[in-house]
C-alpha cells in the first residue's frame, strides 16, 4: 500500500484506539486480513486473561493496543489491501485500506427475525405462551444470552418450559427501561443485584443496556451461596461479558466505594428483601427494584384488634401479613426520599409474588412519612426487618 493511503489508515486506527481504552469492557476482538493477490494473512487480536492477544502467522504475543496498532501499519506497507474488523457487543467498525482508498463503516448488529411463530399449541401443559409483544430480549440477537442462561436451545427456539421466565425477564427489562433512561449518560452506571442466584436477571439487563441502549454500564452480584456465584462467574466467562463482578457474601456485609445507581433484588426471600432495600438506602442509590419473594417476619408479630374478627382466618391473616410487609417497606422509603410507586410484575396467574416495589430518590428525608411509619410499628405491635437494619447501619 502507498504512503498516503497508510498515513489515512493511521488516523483511523488511533480513532480506534481511544475507543478502545474508553470500551475495553465490552471489546470482543479485531480480526484483520492482508492480500497481495490471491494469497491472504490473516491476524487475530483478542482478550485473555484481561491481556490482549495477537496471533499472527502462527505466532501469539501479548501486545497492546498501541503496539498491535503500530504492527498492522507496518505490516500494511508489505501487502496490495488489508480489511480490518472490530468488534463490540452490539456493534462492529469495518476498515477497507488499499491503494485507492481507506473506509470505515459502523454496523449494529441487526435482529435476525424468527421465520417461525409460536403458536399455543407449541406450548402443551404450559400457563404461559410466548406473546404477541414486540420483545426488549430478541429471538436472534440475543440468542447466544439466551443459550448461556438455558432459556434457548441450541437450535434457537425458546424451550417448552422456560417460556415464562422468558417473559418475566423480558417484562422486568420494560419495566425499568424508561427509569434507567433518566440516569446521567456521561458516566458509568453501577447496579448492584442483591440476592443475585445464577443472575439470569442481570445478564439479561447488561445485554440490554450494553448491546441495545449502548450505555456504559457495570454489574456487581451478591449472594451468600458459593457455588452460584461461581456458575455466574463461568456465565460471564463464556458470554464475554467482562463488565461485571460477583462476590459470595451475605448482603448486610457488603461494603463498597462505588457510587452504586441502581440496587434491584428479584424474588430474594423473607428479610432478604429487607436487607437488599437498607443497602439501597445506605448507599443512596438513585433507583431501588424490587420484587420481593416470601413474608414470614410479620406474620408472626402482628396483632390488630380492630380487624381480630377478620383475621382469625388464617389465609386472611396471612394476605394482610404480605400486604402490611410490602406496604411498610414503601412507606419507609418514602421517608428516606424516595418516590415511591407499587406495581404489578407480571400476571398473578404466573406467580402470585408479583409485586414489584419502584423506589427513584427525589427528596431529602420525609418526616411525616417516618412518623406515618412509627404510627403503624406501634398499632400493629412489629418491629420490621428494615427498620432494624437501617439502624444498625
Amino acid at each position: 500500500m502507498n504512503k498516503s493511503n497508510i498515513s489515512k489508515l493511521k488516523l483511523f486506527l488511533v480513532g480506534l484506539e481511544n475507543r478502545y481504552a474508553e470500551n475495553l469492557s465490552i471489546f470482543k476482538d479485531i480480526n484483520v486480513v492482508y492480500s497481495t493477490g490471491l494469497k491472504t494473512f490473516k491476524g487475530v487480536a483478542k482478550i485473555d486473561n484481561n491481556l490482549l492477544k495477537y496471533n499472527f502467522n502462527g505466532v501469539t504475543k501479548e501486545i497492546s493496543i498501541s503496539e498491535l496498532f503500530n504492527t498492522i501499519t507496518k505490516e500494511a506497507e508489505r501487502y496490495d489491501s488489508l480489511s480490518l474488523i472490530y468488534s463490540e457487543r452490539g456493534e462492529i467498525i469495518s476498515i477497507t485500506a488499499d491503494n485507492k482508498n481507506v473506509s470505515v463503516k459502523n454496523t449494529q448488529i441487526k435482529d435476525i427475525e424468527s421465520n417461525k411463530k409460536s403458536k399455543k399449541d407449541d406450548f402443551p401443559g404450559n400457563t404461559s405462551t410466548l406473546l404477541n409483544r414486540d420483545y426488549y430480549i430478541k429471538v436472534g440477537k440475543a440468542d447466544a444470552l439466551l443459550k448461556e442462561i438455558n432459556i434457548m436451545t441450541k437450535d434457537g427456539k425458546i424451550k417448552n418450559d422456560k417460556v415464562r421466565k422468558y417473559n418475566q425477564i423480558d417484562h422486568y427489562v420494560e419495566l425499568l427501561s424508561e427509569i434507567l433512561d433518566d440516569l446521567p449518560r456521561n458516566k458509568t452506571i453501577n447496579i448492584l443485584d442483591c440476592g443475585c442466584g445464577k443472575s439470569y436477571l442481570s445478564f439479561v439487563l447488561n445485554y440490554y443496556f450494553t448491546e441495545v441502549k449502548k450505555r456504559k454500564c457495570h454489574f456487581i452480584g451478591l449472594d451468600y451461596s458459593k457455588s452460584v456465584i461461581d456458575s455466574s462467574k463461568k456465565i460471564a466467562q463464556n458470554l464475554g461479558y467482562r463488565n461485571m463482578e460477583f462476590h459470595a457474601v451475605d448482603i448486610k456485609d457488603y461494603k463498597t466505594d462505588k457510587n452504586i445507581n441502581v440496587v434491584i433484588s428479584l424474588h430474594a426471600c423473607d428479610t432478604a428483601t429487607d436487607m437488599a432495600l437498607a443497602l439501597g438506602i445506605k448507599l443512596d442509590s438513585d433507583i431501588i427494584i424490587s420484587v420481593p419473594c416470601c413474608h414470614k417476619e410479620l406474620l408472626s408479630q402482628y396483632k390488630y384488634d380492630p380487624l381480630k374478627s377478620v383475621l382469625k382466618h388464617g389465609v386472611f391473616k396471612t394476605r394482610f401479613a404480605d400486604i402490611l410487609t410490602d406496604g411498610m417497606r414503601s412507606l419507609l422509603l418514602e421517608a428516606k426520599g424516595y418516590d415511591v410507586s407499587v406495581v404489578e410484575y407480571i400476571s398473578p396467574l404466573e406467580t402470585p409474588k408479583n409485586i414489584m416495589i419502584k423506589a427513584i430518590k427525589k427528596y431529602d428525608e420525609n418526616t411525616e412519612a417516618m412518623d406515618e411509619y412509627m404510627n403503624l410499628m406501634y398499632n400493629f405491635n412489629v418491629y420490621p426487618a428494615l427498620y432494624s437494619y437501617l439502624n444498625e447501619w
